[in-house]
């Protein structure tokens, strides 16, 4: 006898593992902006956003994102792409904020306090993106 409810009994798609791989470059190069942050005079958020290897992984996203779709890495890519777009948009915001401060001295220290919290959250995105993709898990954004 068929089974008279398909859909309840199907496989999820299966995921190329060349995607996993990609997925997990794209994870090393924002790692890779992350550390460059660190170890130069470059701020995280800075060499995130503003840095080479960021910048192609965002590009490597969009390139690839129709293979994805339907996959768990679907949710990887998007917690990546907005992971850097909301990382350009708070440095932004936090640059605007607090730049009127500056005037009197403490738009510096407000700047800097809002952009070490921004690093360590890109930090934290990466590094909790990643582990997922290792356990082969999806990111719920």
């Amino acid at each position: 006898m068929s089974d008279p409810n398909p859909s309840m009994t199907a496989e999820p798609p299966r995921t190329d593992e060349s995607l996993v791989t990609y997925t997990h470059v794209i994870y090393a190069l924002h790692a890779l902006s992350v550390v460059m942050g660190l170890a130069t005079a470059h701020t995280i958020v800075g060499s995130f956003i503003g840095g080479l290897p960021s910048i192609v992984a965002v590009i490597m996203n969009y390139v690839r994102r129709p293979a994805v779709r339907g996959t768990f890495l679907e949710s990887h890519f998007r917690w990546q792409i907005r992971t850097f777009w909301y990382a350009l948009l708070w440095s932004v915001l936090i640059v605007l904020v607090s730049l009127p401060f500056m005037l009197i001295i403490i738009g510096f220290g407000m700047a800097w306090v809002g952009l070490v919290a921004l690093g360590a959250w890109i930090a934290y995105r990466v590094i909790r993106g990643w582990i997922a993709l290792r356990d082969r898990k999806p990111m719920y954004t």
